[in-house]
């Protein structure tokens, strides 16, 4: 018998074995911290352990314990916009963050036209507009980058994790980098032109942590709660029930493990791209992404700011995606949001467009004139309200200074109905900051729509040059 063999296995397994401090994946060298903000840290340690956080920028050290299940968090106040600034953290071992920034810190979410990045990796992400020369020109180094991985769960998560590689994008590697030729090449397109439009215009740093996944519905965004909220039982048998796998885009199992791991670290807002996967659930959209909206803001604890992307004309088979444009909409009711309307710049025949340089830019136009203050026009015209005069319709917007259309042409996709909710092709005059409209078959006109289909292309924008959505004067709950 070898004695001192068995001796040192007595020790190892009668000795405990004191676990390291650890953090979570978000929280790391090169990030971002919400400036002028009360920003949380937090990881695990041994129970009852000691944790010393120091930050550069604070005169004392902060001292917390670890519960009984090796939990602990601490909150730090950040200062104005700036860096680089570092945070060691402390107990058995000693984790030391560097390169850290103040500024502006938001999240980017939803489905493909969000994930979509900059070059091209497949046959579903193909590059967008120009991609050789915007990666070449990305040299931003107080834009820092995060991407969380593809990773569908069962449980709600405390941790992101790399999570697999779907549609050609490698996974994640779930850590912050500067904006470089070589880390945003495979970043959501979106999400980027989003943060350089907003470091451009407030000139502070800018952090952008991109959590989304082609092809998924926004009740795998929704924690369970919101659905069993909206009666949604099907959905949450379905999501008890299957086994777990890291490859499932089902009901909640996306926010559990991509959105509730986040949900400690403090942002600015949220950016979403997403609607494609609910075009044929159009009528429980608005409840759906409303409910989603807010279970988000309950899980993080404050009511960040939510601009989204109304989906673009597409020919979708045995669907009109207006319905789910018009709950796209609706879903502005709910406050401290905002919508970037993408009628003009979508593709037929391509549910990816390229053009994400001008829907990143338009969604910054949004939260820059609703969250940083600024004097900007940030939509385009809104329809408000209608008055039938004769065999003519004068329709009122908002928004409308400038009224015009971007080829100079008469305003196009106007149908007019009468009592038989019959629509027939309408002519259109700009007459000030409104539209007259009116149809030759229709005598006494009751109904208006525009752009009330999939493959609408209308024309109808404002100075600013931001065009007008789809909208229709005969709503129906039925429909």
């Amino acid at each position: 018998m070898n004695r001192p063999f068995y001796f040192v296995l007595f020790l190892l397994v009668a000795v405990p074995c004191w676990a390291d401090v650890r953090l979570p994946k978000i929280l790391g060298s090169h990030m971002v911290l919400q400036r002028e903000s009360e920003v949380m840290l937090w990881g695990w340690a041994d129970p009852g352990e000691s944790v010393t956080v120091v930050g550069d920028w604070i005169d004392q050290v902060k001292l917390v314990t670890a519960d009984r299940e090796g939990r602990w968090q601490i909150a730090l106040s950040t200062g104005k916009a700036g860096g680089p600034h570092s945070i060691t953290v402390s107990a058995g071992n000693r984790i030391q963050l560097d390169d850290i920034l103040f500024g502006e810190v938001w999240i980017g979410s939803g489905q493909s036209n969000l994930e979509m990045p900059l070059t091209k990796v497949s046959g579903a992400y193909t590059g967008i507009k120009d991609y050789e020369q915007e990666i070449a020109a990305a040299d931003y180094p107080d834009i820092r980058l995060f991407q969380a991985g593809n990773f569908s769960s069962k449980e709600a998560l405390e941790d992101v994790e790399a999570g697999i590689s779907m549609y050609g994008i490698p996974p994640a590697k779930c850590q912050w980098s500067a904006c470089t030729p070589e880390t945003v090449s495979t970043f959501a397109a979106t999400a980027y032109f989003f943060a350089r439009e907003l470091h451009q215009d407030l000139q502070v740093p800018i952090g952008i942590i991109d959590s989304s996944w082609g092809g998924t519905p926004a009740e795998a965004w929704t924690p369970a709660a919101g659905l069993k909220k909206l009666g949604y039982a099907r959905e949450l048998e379905q999501a008890n029930a299957l086994p777990q796998k890291p490859d499932q885009k089902i009901p909640t199992r996306l926010y559990n493990g991509m959105i509730h791991p986040l949900r400690k670290f403090r942002i600015r807002g949220v950016v979403w791209y997403q609607g494609e996967g609910n075009a044929q659930r159009a009528d429980r959209y608005r409840d759906l992404f409303s409910m989603m909206i807010t279970q988000w803001r309950a899980a993080f604890g404050y009511e960040f700011p939510f601009h989204y992307v109304q989906i673009s004309p597409f020919n979708y088979r045995g669907v009109n995606s207006a319905l789910l444009r018009e709950a796209q909409f609706d879903t502005l009711s709910l406050g401290k949001t905002g919508m970037a309307v993408t009628m003009d710049i979508g593709n037929l025949t391509d549910i990816h467009p390229k053009n994400k340089q001008e829907v990143g830019r338009r969604l910054a136009l949004s939260a820059l004139a609703k969250d940083y203050g600024k004097d900007l026009v940030d939509s385009g015209p809104v329809y408000q309200s209608s008055v039938v005069e004769g065999q003519t319709v004068r329709l009122k917007f908002s928004y409308s200074a400038g009224l015009t259309t971007v080829d100079q042409a008469a305003p196009n996709s106007f149908e007019v109905a009468g009592s038989d909710n019959v629509f027939h092709a309408a002519k259109a005059s700009i007459v000030g900051e409104e539209v007259v409209v009116s149809a030759a078959e229709v005598s006494e006109p009751k109904s208006v729509r525009f752009a009330f289909s999939n493959d609408s292309m209308p024309n109808l924008t404002n100075h600013a040059g931001l065009p007008a959505s789809s909208f229709r004067t005969n709503r129906r709950d039925s429909d």
